[in-house]
């Protein structure tokens, strides 16, 4: 049979202009869903939508569809090397808010004052507050009138409806009381009630509710797009944080460029205070490296000849040649920031349904509004009571804090994920944490550094093991083997901390097939190897030497023998190290409810040595590559929910299987494709970073959305039953989503763990 073959996709990304609510989002999100072939997500917080279509729809199509329902957009380059956020880009309309609160203030808070204190009611009194109040509820509230106007031409209501109209209604009543009824006559007094008033109908004004409401809303909808603001600074500066020129070097010349001209390829020069201008591979030159700013780990990293350097990370002492591996929108710089916005534009799913009730819930408070009028009427009072309870739950119930909920929290949350040095793609993955009862963690590269380091010495009677060390060390800075390395790595560190001379050059130097080396240092017959290679050079070893040796292979290490002039002198044990974090990270992910099982391609006694030094319980040993995801299928068939830790090639496919995939960042780009979440320290403690991070963005957005359907829903009726005020209550509606946003701003004061652990652990060094 023919198989029927999906259509192809692309993704379109759009930057909205003129929504002001969760209604506004909802109907900007439904018009493009009506679309053939469009799947389209609206966010509030980020004014962005994020738009799959078929070929057959293009950008164009899109806006136009948009500007027909009242709102604008502009398509966003999604192949820029920074994806710029819209705060970053757009000029700051907070400073036009601002203007428009200030002068707003200076009238609307005379009149209110005035209103509330009958002592300041001097004659003809209402008359000023009129003159006072007709700029703020005209001009003040502008904004909502020219939003509600709009939308009630497409045949649609938002919150910006509830405003004006309470407001409008509000002042409509107060010059027909002026006017027309006895509010106008000399000597009136008014006095101010938290709840509705029964007096005669045409002795009440209303221009300190309209004046209050304004102000109270403009106040909260600048402190909302303020905070928004604030809050994207940190994705702002990670986007702004990289280099604007490079050092080419062609031809032995140095040419200054712009970073976006340089290709692939292309070698540039980085002195010392500069920043690394791309990706890139060092060819010459030693150097340490600052990536704080990109990965949030303090302690600098020492560069070389071979080792790979990222873009927009600070050059602090030598002068580095590079050749530029990754570029514009390659590079990690940008693959973070891609990652942060993307997340910023998903939606959790109790975000879903605060969307579908937005949907329905300006209708249903107009309904309500009504039957409260036609309530209070109906049961004998007054229209004074009456259309001060039915303004009340007009203003009452605007569901800013509704469409806030989510989208600051993910806003905060994963902005600040990203000064972590923590990537969440999207905000089903932070659901995906709350539920994670086992972590599984690959061994080499991510409980392990992955590179061999001399773990002991054990020298014969009558060796010193400096000595010992500066033969071997001098002998084995010839080789290139992981094992050599370790070995000269550590000699040349003992003799920078004593009195020991420096490393001699050797005069002789034989490579023996993996055996180990031989030649001629210091004037000495060296041998540095293994068993094997001492036996065939006929040099015994001792009792005490052979049993070091055997106790060695049984904890799971690298046991080299080092001998000079026909006597074995000691044995340097070798091992893939235990990174200084990774115990403290276990004991953290245990206190999380998290159950660590260790999963290796190594044999068992290997991975019983490593789980035992940093306190993992549960060991699956001997695992193929291709057997890894098998591994995590079995744990979901024992019922477990699984999180994968893991950095390689070959961990990629168990990624995928587990219910969420952490990738360490210095890993390889299929295992950060595979995961849900990257973390850019290679250390164990960004694991529960990230852990702790995405439980607590997803605590506040349920602690937001809970606030913000309390509210209305505890809100609407004291209104209705004429309990509240109506200015009372738009400095309420305003409150709840101030209280939102600050709510999610708390995230900014989430602290990395290796802060905590860093000054300990810098205190633990092991010296042989």
């Amino acid at each position: 049979m023919p198989t029927s073959v999906e259509p192809p996709t692309t993704v379109i990304e759009l930057t909205i202009g003129g929504m002001t609510c969760a209604s506004c989002a909802n109907r900007v999100e439904r018009t493009l869903n009506t679309m053939t072939g469009v799947t389209a997500t609206v966010n509030l917080a980020t004014e962005k939508a994020t738009v799959t279509t078929t070929p057959t729809v293009t950008a164009d199509d899109l806006i136009r569809t948009i500007e027909h329902a009242g709102y604008t957009a502009t398509c966003t380059d999604t192949e820029t090397p920074a994806p710029s956020h819209p705060a970053a880009s757009s000029p700051d309309d907070t400073q036009h808010l601002r203007q428009r609160l200030i002068i707003s203030a200076w009238l609307a808070i005379p009149v209110i004052v005035i209103a509330m204190i009958p002592a300041l009611q001097f004659r003809n009194w209402q008359w000023l507050s009129l003159a006072l109040a007709s700029p703020v509820i005209i001009w003040g509230a502008l904004p909502f009138h020219k939003a509600a106007w709009t939308n009630l031409t497409h045949g649609t209501t938002t919150m910006d409806t509830l405003i004006s109209m309470g407001t409008l209604v509000s002042f409509a009543w107060s010059l027909y009381a002026l006017f027309f009824g006895a509010a106008g006559q000399p000597g009136l007094t008014h006095t101010f009630s938290m709840t509705t008033t029964h007096h005669d109908a045409s002795a009440n004004i209303y221009l300190e509710v309209a004046t209050g409401v304004t102000l109270f809303i403009l106040a909260g909808r600048y402190c909302e797009k303020k905070t928004k603001r604030e809050a994207g600074a940190a994705l702002r500066a990670l986007l702004d944080m990289g280099a604007h020129d490079a050092t080419l070097l062609r031809d032995g010349e140095e040419t200054r460029i712009p970073t976006d001209q340089l290709t692939v390829g292309d070698t540039f020069i980085t002195r010392p205070g500069e920043k690394i201008a791309t990706d890139g591979e060092v060819i010459s030159g030693t150097s340490t490296i600052d990536q704080s700013m990109l990965t949030g780990e303090s302690t600098p990293t020492d560069v070389g000849p071979g080792d790979h350097v990222t873009g927009a990370t600070v050059n602090t002492s030598g002068r580095l040649v590079v050749r530029a591996t990754r570029v514009g929108a390659e590079t990690q710089l940008a693959h973070m920031a891609r990652l942060v916005e993307d997340a910023q534009t998903g939606k959790a799913q109790a975000q879903r349904l605060a969307d579908r009730v937005s949907g329905i819930f300006v209708p249903a408070v107009l309904t309500i509004a009504v039957a409260t009028l036609t309530t209070w009427l109906t049961l004998g009072h007054g229209i004074t009571a009456a259309m001060t309870a039915a303004v009340a739950v007009l203003v009452v119930a605007c569901p800013c804090a509704l469409g806030l909920a989510t989208p600051t929290a993910l806003l905060v949350g994963t902005t600040r994920g990203a000064q972590m040095g923590i990537l969440i793609k999207g905000p089903e993955v932070l659901e995906s944490t709350r539920t994670i009862d086992t972590i599984v963690l690959d061994k080499t590269g991510t409980v392990t550094t992955g590179i061999m380091a001399v773990d002991s010495v054990y020298t014969a009677e009558g060796t010193t093991q400096a000595d010992l060390l500066a033969l071997a060390g001098a002998l084995e800075a010839s080789s290139e083997h992981p094992i050599a390395r370790a070995i000269t790595h550590t000699a040349r560190n003992n003799t920078a901390h004593t009195t020991t001379a420096a490393l001699h050059e050797p005069t002789e130097f034989t490579n023996l097939d993996g055996r180990g080396v031989r030649g001629i240092v210091n004037g000495h017959d060296v041998v540095v190897g293994t068993k094997t290679l001492l036996d065939a050079t006929a040099i015994p070893v001792s009792s005490d030497l052979h049993r070091a040796h055997t106790d060695a292979e049984h904890a799971g290490k690298t046991a080299v023998f080092v001998a000079w002039d026909g006597e074995a002198r000691g044995i340097i044990t070798v091992a893939d190290t235990v990174k200084p974090t990774s115990a403290t990270a276990v004991e953290h992910l245990k206190a999380l409810g998290l159950t660590p099982i260790l999963l290796t391609g190594d044999n068992e006694v290997v991975a019983q040595r490593v789980a035992q030094e940093v306190g993992i319980d549960t060991v699956t040993a001997g695992v193929l590559p291709a057997d890894k995801a098998a591994v995590i299928r079995s744990l979901h068939a024992d019922g477990k929910t699984v999180a994968m830790v893991g950095d390689g090639i070959n961990d990629a496919p168990a990624l995928a299987q587990a219910h969420l995939g952490l990738a360490m960042g210095t890993g390889t780009d299929v295992a950060i494709a595979a995961a849900d979440i990257t973390v850019v320290r290679g250390d164990l403690t960004s694991i529960v970073d990230a852990i702790h991070l995405s439980r607590a963005t997803l605590t506040t957005i349920r602690t937001n959305l809970f606030w913000a359907f309390a509210y209305n829903a505890a809100a609407i009726p004291i209104a209705a039953l004429g309990l509240l005020n109506p200015m009372i209550a738009g400095a309420a509606m305003a409150l709840s989503s101030l209280f939102v946003v600050g709510n999610s701003l708390r995230l900014r004061r989430i602290t990395s763990l290796d802060a905590h652990t860093s000054n300990d652990t810098t205190k633990e060094t092991t010296t042989p």
